[in-house]
């Protein structure tokens, strides 16, 4: 009978021990696991996080096209209205001054009828490095569409505003080409709207446009 005892107290042992084998298999494979969930979990978020970055300098860099002309690469009119309505903001608060000049190009469309866009591409290019050149690091040169450009120059008396005009059309007037053997020349007529604090974007680039062509009928009559 004690040995019986013996024999049943031993299997009870022996399955305690199984049993905490078990356990402990178990809960080191939890714990596994558990390491495991852990570490993917940080590689997605990781992934998520690289893949959100990637995202958002996408988004600037479409917010920058829709903004920039990608022939030029300056402002196009939405970019340029937008500087100029900022422009116009902190000249109403702090009193400051500036002068916007609306600038047509002439003769591009003969140029482009006769010796193809991409020369008047090379004719447009070259006449933003000129008028490039003749202002400031801080003013704004803007293509409003076709051949017609916008300038945003800061702290200008109208007296200069008009000089600069005077200047930026002269600048274009020499520019001379050579296009198929042929010597091209264009020029350009230029408006001008002085900016105060009780400007408004819009009325301004009317008033500059307007003032454009007048400019254009003056030349062509001087012409």
């Amino acid at each position: 009978m004690k040995k019986k005892t013996r024999t049943t107290a031993s299997r009870l042992a022996k399955r305690r021990e199984a049993g905490a084998t078990r356990g402990k298999s178990a809960s080191a494979s939890s714990r596994t696991r558990g390491s495991v969930a852990s570490g993917d979990a940080k590689a997605e978020v990781r992934r998520l996080k690289s893949e959100l970055k990637q995202a958002l300098s996408r988004i600037e860099e479409l917010k920058a096209s829709a903004n920039t002309d990608f022939l030029l690469e300056i402002p196009n009119r939405r970019g340029f209205e937008r500087l100029l309505n900022r422009a116009i903001s902190y000249i109403q608060r702090y009193r400051a001054g500036g002068a916007l000049i609306v600038l047509d190009v002439d003769r591009l469309k003969p140029i482009n009828d006769t010796f193809g866009h991409a020369a008047g591409d090379l004719v447009l290019k070259a006449i933003v490095a000129a008028l490039s050149r003749q202002i400031r690091s801080s003013d704004v040169i803007g293509r409003l569409g076709g051949d017609e450009f916008a300038l945003l120059l800061w702290n200008l008396s109208e007296t200069d505003a008009h000089a600069k005009a005077a200047s930026l059309e002269q600048a274009v007037d020499d520019l001379s080409f050579v296009f198929d053997g042929k010597a091209v020349t264009t020029g350009a007529s230029a408006g001008v709207a002085v900016l105060g604090p009780h400007s408004e974007a819009g009325r301004s680039l009317e008033e500059a446009d307007c003032a454009m062509y007048v400019r254009k009928a003056q030349r062509r009559h001087e012409a």
